[in-house]
């Protein structure tokens, strides 16, 4: 088994690896709502298509994606044949997160096998049913000196970065990726964060009120707001703001009745430490929809809230729930006043018909990535890299950029030996005004 170098190999183990996933399609979707009432459409949608998906692309592609690539050499270098091979890293640690835990966990896997690594997976704790199925698909496929699944609460994942990796991968909060950070730089281990961030979803007097409504309703509790690109706040124009405010809330109504609790489209909350925190954003707010709770069943309705102050718990970190504050704005300055106040976020949505003023949002604030007129859909497109910047995270991946994101490009020059031109070798009396109108020359 040389998983390194035998491309053959690493392409018939993700072919196992399909049909694996393939035949636990069932188990995965009765864990994912064991674990939080993920609806079936949501959790093929969001996980299992997703990934089977990512399977069949990579399957597809590994082949030009591994193979060395010939580039133009330099004329400093002639006569030369210049190249790229891609090599892997070698042992890689990939910590998933619980809100997404089947896709978040396999979907860098895939990645990382295909550039030809080992790889450790450590799935999350607060998904123990979800967690279990991936440990039993990566046993039932790799070979534990190929791929393997250590399963465990915080002190496992503290063991496990106290080792010496040559990749970490990490999916999490702000706060557990600095701790990732932290630890990474001992060995100065390559690693890339997806973390989140406060996004911002902005709508404007020219936009589409009633889809724009329809959109957001569906990218903010797709999964019960628990997805770190989901719109955290809006930024309502105050021109129509108490109209959109009432078609929001007849979209929620729309999607999960006039009681979310009994819909079967309406997750839960992942744990009572969660639910807690988020309920007790809700004290002293203003509450335009929502807001009941039942913590017997860690639900939280899908719940709006009106101008929030800035100071509050609500506006201070991601929310990472069923919560939607809603702000209004009257100009751009506003915009600038509230957006800036926050670390660069993971996701920016706006919505508009006034091309100009989305072109200039879009350009004039950093951020990981987004959409005009929509929520969440960038996610799904693989010839974008999806990642953050700054606070937000370090990194990106999707379709090729993850191949690339496990892989060291290695340059090589390889010289022919017929012409060895003597200008380069000491002593170099003489030479520096020619290799000056050269070096000018070849720029």
């Amino acid at each position: 088994m040389n998983f390194k170098t035998d491309i053959n190999f690493r392409k018939q183990t993700l072919v196992k690896l399909l049909i694996s996933v393939q035949n636990h399609e069932e188990e995965i979707i009765k864990a994912l709502y064991n674990d939080f009432k993920k609806s079936a459409f949501e959790a093929v949608v969001s996980e299992t298509a997703y990934i089977v998906s990512e399977l069949n692309h990579t399957i597809k592609n590994i082949n030009k994606w591994a193979k060395p690539n010939m580039v133009l050499p330099s004329l400093l270098n002639f006569p030369s044949t210049d190249y790229i091979y891609k090599e892997p890293y070698g042992k890689v640690l990939i910590i998933a997160p619980w809100n997404y835990p089947y896709q978040l966990a396999l979907c860098p896997l895939i990645a990382a096998v295909a550039a030809g690594n080992q790889v450790v997976v450590k799935p999350s704790e607060l998904t123990p049913n979800t967690s279990r199925i991936v440990a039993k698909i990566i046993s039932e496929t790799f070979d534990e000196n190929h791929v393997k699944c250590v399963e465990g609460g915080v002190e496992i994942t503290q063991e496990l970065l106290a080792q010496r990796w040559d990749y970490i991968f990490f999916t999490g909060s702000v706060a557990v990726g600095k701790i990732v950070a932290k630890a990474v730089a001992e060995n100065l281990t390559p690693v890339t964060l997806e973390l989140g961030g406060k996004n911002p979803c902005i709508i404007d007097a020219t936009a589409n009120l009633k889809l724009a409504a329809k959109r957001i309703v569906w990218g903010k509790f797709l999964n019960a707001g628990q997805t770190c690109i989901a719109p955290d706040y809006l930024l309502v124009s105050n021109k129509i703001k108490s109209d959109f405010i009432e078609l929001i809330k007849k979209e929620i109504i729309d999607a999960y009745g006039e009681n979310p609790e009994t819909s079967p489209d309406f997750p839960r909350i992942i744990n009572q430490e969660n639910w807690n925190r988020l309920t007790e954003m809700l004290k002293g707010e203003s509450i335009l929809a929502g807001g009941k709770s039942n913590i017997q069943d860690y639900y939280l309705a899908p719940t709006l809230l009106d101008e929030p102050s800035l100071d509050s718990l609500v506006m201070k970190d991601e929310i990472f729930g069923p919560i939607l504050p809603v702000l209004s704005f009257e100009n751009e300055a506003d915009l600038v006043s509230i957006i800036s106040r926050y670390e660069k976020p993971l996701s920016l949505y706006i919505f508009s018909n006034d091309n100009p003023f989305a072109k200039k949002i879009i350009q004039n604030y950093s951020f990981g990535g987004g959409c005009i007129n929509d929520t969440v859909v960038y996610f799904s497109n693989k010839r974008l890299p999806f990642g953050g910047v700054g606070h937000s995270g370090i990194g990106a991946y999707h379709g090729k950029l993850s191949f690339s994101t496990f892989t060291h490009y290695k340059a090589i020059v390889k010289r022919a030996n017929w012409l060895d031109i003597p200008t380069r070798y000491a002593p170099y009396k003489g030479k520096l005004k020619s290799v000056k109108k050269l070096f000018k020359w070849l720029s």
